[in-house]
């Protein structure tokens, strides 16, 4: 019978599983540098954890899992795929009181969603997120940004644009064009101007029964390009919000994160619910594949499951896009294997020393493969190349006999007779 996949998700062969790997050990490198600490969390969670905290679209796309057992309802549900890894930490947060603060943690996991499956966009994707719990300090929000970037840059993704706003000032817009009492369902539909467009937009609005002056009032607004133009048209409503990006824009200059990669988009929503002040996203110019790295600060959250209000921000990066745009860029590496050296096995009488050659390479630190079979030494160098493997040595009863072996590269094709010390040093030279 035929065998597929579920739409959304895919397997990963070994030499995609190594870009993913190098990929996200560097994102983890960066974040370790920034002073962040690693945390877990359960691949699913209880239902009424998860319901309530993304807003009315994202509520439709969490993954339910059925209740078991005899006395289960039909279709009822309580427990659920975790949608993101803000709001588990939250969770963890509440129960465990004893952390520290302010607690800085990144997580590297799967989330899932029932998505529409399309390019870059899947239903099973890892995340990589960095929040930091316990202070309202706006250079934690700028923490936040510089890692973004910093990540990024030893992607080598240079060409990225990071964009701010915040979401007092959205609440502000909502006042502005008289939408108060409606402000989640217009700020759901302007999350939608990436994907769709401003005349889509404006079509939606109209049919949602937002007037004509409000629409144009709102287009007028979101045109802004300064936080003095913001002031300007929202008052002191948006006083707060205006406020908290000027200081924020003063760190992130601190950071050395200033110039035209770093701008305010007074469009940004994101459309999570649980954002309560400044919001960020970042972008690459190529290829088009839409945000790469989004968060913000989100102070009521982790007060939804504890009595105590605890200050947040935190920000996830798309580990999928990003690998997409890796890709595109020609920024991945042909990483077929991560096996420096094949022992190749001569004979049967030569076996033995085949198999010691290889434990003293693992014993330094090389990785390396015993050849599995008996098959000519033709074949197995046929093997080597197919795999990608850079180095090749052979112990045949010559070389078993005087103590030495014979080392081949086989990217130069240069091969020698040496001791196995010596190979060692021209396989992983000193300082390598």
């Amino acid at each position: 019978m035929p065998v597929h996949l579920p739409r959304g998700t895919r397997d990963f062969l070994p030499s995609q599983m190594n870009n993913r790997l190098l990929v996200m050990e560097k994102v983890r490198r960066v974040f370790r540098r920034f002073g962040f600490e690693p945390l877990q969390t359960p691949a699913f969670e209880r239902i009424e954890t998860l319901t309530g905290k993304y807003g009315g679209d994202g509520e439709k796309l969490i993954y339910k899992i059925l209740k078991r057992g005899q006395n289960a309802e039909p279709g009822e549900c309580d427990h659920a795929l975790r949608y993101d890894l803000t709001v588990p930490l939250a969770r963890v947060v509440a129960m465990h009181p004893e952390l520290r603060l302010p607690f800085k943690r990144y997580q590297i996991q799967p989330v899932w969603r029932a998505d529409r499956p399309q390019k870059g966009r899947y239903r099973e994707f890892w995340q990589c997120d960095v929040d930091t719990v316990g202070t309202a300090a706006l250079t934690a929000d700028a923490e936040c940004i510089a890692v973004v970037a910093a990540a990024l840059r030893e992607l080598g993704l240079e060409g990225f644009t990071i964009r701010i706003n915040d979401r007092r000032i959205l609440s502000a817009v909502a006042q502005f064009v008289g939408a108060k009492e409606r402000e989640a369902e217009l700020l759901i539909t302007i999350d939608k101007l990436d994907k769709i467009g401003r005349n889509k937009v404006t079509a939606e609005l109209q049919r949602r029964g937002f007037s004509a002056e409000s629409v144009e009032k709102l287009w007028t607004v979101l045109s802004s390009t300064t936080l003095d133009d913001l002031q300007q048209h929202l008052g002191d409503e948006a006083r707060e919000g205006v406020d908290a990006l000027r200081q924020l824009f003063n760190h992130l200059e601190a950071h050395g994160e200033a110039g035209p990669h770093i701008r305010l988009d007074p469009t940004l929503a994101r459309g999570l619910d649980y954002y309560t002040g400044p919001v960020f996203e970042a972008i690459v110019e190529k290829p088009a594949i839409g945000s790469i790295a989004g968060g913000g600060r989100y102070d009521g959250l982790i007060g939804m499951f504890s009595s105590r209000t605890v200050p947040a921000v935190g920000v996830s990066l798309g580990i999928e896009r990003i690998l997409v745009a890796m890709e595109s860029l020609k920024l991945l590496p042909e990483c077929h294997t991560t096996t420096e050296v094949l022992v190749t096995v001569f004979n049967s009488d030569t076996l033995a020393a085949s198999i010691a050659i290889t434990q003293k390479l693992r014993q330094f630190g090389v990785d390396s493969e015993l050849f599995l079979g008996t098959s000519k030494l033709k074949a197995q160098f046929k093997y080597a190349n197919a795999r990608a493997i850079p180095w090749v040595i052979v112990a045949g009863p010559d070389e078993v006999a005087s103590e030495t072996i014979r080392l081949k590269n086989l990217q130069s094709g240069e091969q020698h007779a040496c001791t196995l010390e010596e190979a060692l040093v021209a396989i992983s030279p000193p300082g390598s």
